[in-house]
């Protein structure tokens, strides 16, 4: 018989193509668990099919949707209109021109995605999900600004500054990191210029490889840490700039 597998699926930022592609590469089957770990849109030019086809795989994929800053920017501006100038240059700008062929019901069904993502996951294992990070020493049941979820970078780098000799039963050792067997980030790419594989530093992993610009779409198994990547997301859009 064959076992569950939870997948968990980096920043995609509308490289819509480049995650059918490593869907397809890593055989997702309806009986695995896709946690996603956010910033669905912002950089490519598929905004909307990526949201629309994502929607689409919910009703018959058991899948888990982390909240991304980019999604909290863009449904800001589709609630209200808050078209913040730093969200334009940095990917916004495609997802405006996305949104702009799309009617008002699909717009109602993305704020409704938008509003019902979750600012972290934690499965039965103790092993956390979030898009970001968080700040609080006690963990995220503690956090005081919800929008650490997805806009700390601090976790990551914490655990990279951290000598992989350091005893976890040191009184030096951060309390932060010691609450969950592993913690699966996104939202700080690895690299903006390559293709490269998802990094662990102390018990984090970084699933973000840079999709929004010249990197790959990766996606990881937890159990194995077995990995699959699209080609660079750029060869899909060559006439685009993504995040560049």
């Amino acid at each position: 018989m064959n076992v569950k597998r939870t997948l968990v699926i980096g920043d995609i930022h509308s490289g819509l193509k480049a995650l059918q592609q490593v869907l397809k590469r890593a055989a997702v089957t309806p009986k695995e668990k896709l946690i996603f770990l956010g910033d669905y849109v912002d950089g490519w030019s598929e905004a909307v099919e990526t949201v629309n086809f994502l929607i689409q795989l919910k009703k018959t994929h058991n899948c888990v949707f982390i909240r991304g800053n980019h999604d909290e920017l863009c449904l800001e501006w589709l609630r209200e209109g808050k078209d913040n100038p730093l969200w334009l240059q940095h990917g916004g700008g495609a997802t405006l021109a996305s949104y702009d062929k799309a009617d008002n019901a699909t717009k109602n069904a993305h704020i409704v995605f938008y509003e019902n993502l979750q600012n972290y996951h934690l499965d039965s294992e103790n092993r956390l999900f979030l898009h970001a990070g968080f700040t609080n020493l006690k963990g995220v049941d503690y956090e005081y600004f919800s929008q650490s979820f997805y806009w700390d970078r601090t976790l990551w780098e914490l655990a990279r500054s951290l000598n992989p000799d350091l005893d976890k039963n040191s009184p030096n050792y951060p309390k932060r990191l010691l609450h969950y067997k592993e913690i699966f980030i996104g939202h700080t790419p690895i690299s903006k210029t390559a293709v490269v594989e998802p990094k662990r530093a102390a018990n984090v992993w970084n699933i973000d490889t840079g999709a929004a610009f010249k990197g790959a779409l990766s996606m990881l198994d937890v159990a194995n840490k077995k990995f699959w990547q699209s080609d660079s997301v750029q060869t899909f859009y060559p006439d685009e700039r993504g995040r560049n």
